[in-house]
């Protein structure tokens, strides 16, 4: 299906489910790839867009929290987290936690009421770990510049 086809099947189950925009989904979760697939089940498609997302971000943030066979990228950013960093790390990796869990059900028996009610949820418990996002890669971004100054402040004799 085209991506035109697609907003106007979304648009009758926004309308039909009071789901967020297509603009809003698309800026958090990248939706408008579901009109690449044919598919009579659009909210599952577009649920399984947003779950991957948090999936692929919950990975990151346990590589942080444990790093044991972490590449030397997350070690490097782990050396200067700090106390409150890491309590910032390990609530965001709870909450993205929690939304892998809610999925389960939804996987195991399809209803469009359900993914609709899920997909809303996620969109609204979502705006507020984006922000704790933010602010965790302000965090590794101060990190990573201060390592790169005391390595440009090094002797190599």
């Amino acid at each position: 299906m085209d991506l035109s086809e697609f907003k106007k099947r979304y648009s009758a189950l926004e309308k039909k489910y009071k789901l967020p925009s297509f603009r809003k989904l698309c800026e958090d979760f990248d939706i408008e790839k579901v009109a690449e697939k044919e598919s009579d089940y659009i909210l599952r498609e577009i649920r399984k867009l947003v779950v991957d997302k948090i999936v692929s971000y919950l990975r990151f943030f346990e590589l942080l929290l444990n790093p044991a066979n972490a590449p030397l990228f997350f070690l490097m950013l782990i050396k200067g987290i700090s106390s409150s960093d890491r309590k910032l790390i390990e609530g965001i990796y709870f909450k993205l936690g929690s939304f892998e869990i809610q999925v389960i059900a939804l996987d195991i028996e399809y209803s469009e009421k359900k993914e609709a009610e899920f997909l809303i949820k996620i969109y609204d418990e979502w705006q507020p770990v984006k922000d704790d996002m933010k602010k965790f890669s302000e965090v590794v971004a101060r990190n990573w510049n201060n390592k790169s100054e005391r390595r440009d402040k090094g002797y190599f004799g």
